[in-house]
């Protein structure tokens, strides 16, 4: 009998937890399971996912044949320039330049715009002009940078609705900084990393260039994006 009522007891205390499991499962489906998957089968977000998937395949693919993972790609030599391995490296290289060249060229326009505004904010003599290039980089970047209270007043009412951010704290004018010049300078390394991938063939290239390049490509927009991740999720949190 008193093994029963244990058993009992203990059941009841494990409901809670299960269901308490449950429900934040719920949740997370609700809050971002859900949401994903309906942005993945919007045009943008098909694109997006395709796009994302072939970095990680290919970038895969180049991580296993940089460690050696196939032992029979290295005829005559694992180094050997005429082994299968050397080659499918060179191949895999190519292929992800080519792919961070989508994002580095195509959101170059739109880089260059946020960057002239930065120069107005931050090297204009004119207070007006100072002013107006916050302004515009404020609007473009509305989904994360809540702007200084006297930016906030000189717009009108339905902009503020629009908005929703009234209550919101500021977001540190130096994070716009990051962000702005986080995406200029990826354009910028990717410009490099071209260079490289496509005026020298894998004979003659300097094998660091490959590998610096990526590497400060991919940390100032990695920079860039998670200051951006941290102020949206503040924002949406206030």
């Amino acid at each position: 009998m008193k093994d029963h009522h244990a058993g009992l007891d203990k059941a009841r205390h494990m409901y809670p937890m299960n269901h308490s499991y449950d429900r934040s499962s719920n949740s997370f489906w609700e809050t971002t399971g859900r949401p994903f998957v309906h942005w993945m089968f919007t045009p943008i977000g098909f694109l997006t996912t395709i796009y994302g998937l072939n970095i990680v395949a290919w970038g895969g693919m180049l991580f296993l044949l940089m460690c050696n993972a196939a032992p029979a790609m290295c005829h005559p030599d694992c180094d050997s320039l005429d082994s299968s391995r050397k080659i499918w490296i060179e191949i895999d290289s190519q292929i992800l330049n080519a792919l961070f060249c989508v994002t580095g060229f195509g959101l170059a326009p739109w880089r260059i715009r946020d960057l002239y505004f930065w120069r107005l904010w931050r090297l204009s003599r004119s207070q007006r002009n100072r002013q107006r290039g916050l302004d515009r980089l404020a609007d473009i970047h509305s989904s994360w940078f809540v702007r200084p209270q006297e930016a906030t007043d000189m717009l009108p009412t339905a902009s503020l609705a629009k908005l929703g951010m009234a209550h919101v704290p500021l977001t540190a004018l130096w994070k716009m900084d990051v962000v702005v010049w986080g995406n200029m300078l990826n354009t910028v390394f990717q410009v490099c990393l071209a260079l490289c991938m496509w005026t020298m063939n894998r004979v003659n290239r300097p094998s660091w260039t490959t590998g610096l390049f990526v590497c400060l490509a991919c940390l100032v927009v990695g920079i860039a994006g998670v200051v951006t991740w941290f102020e949206q999720r503040r924002v949406r949190q206030n």
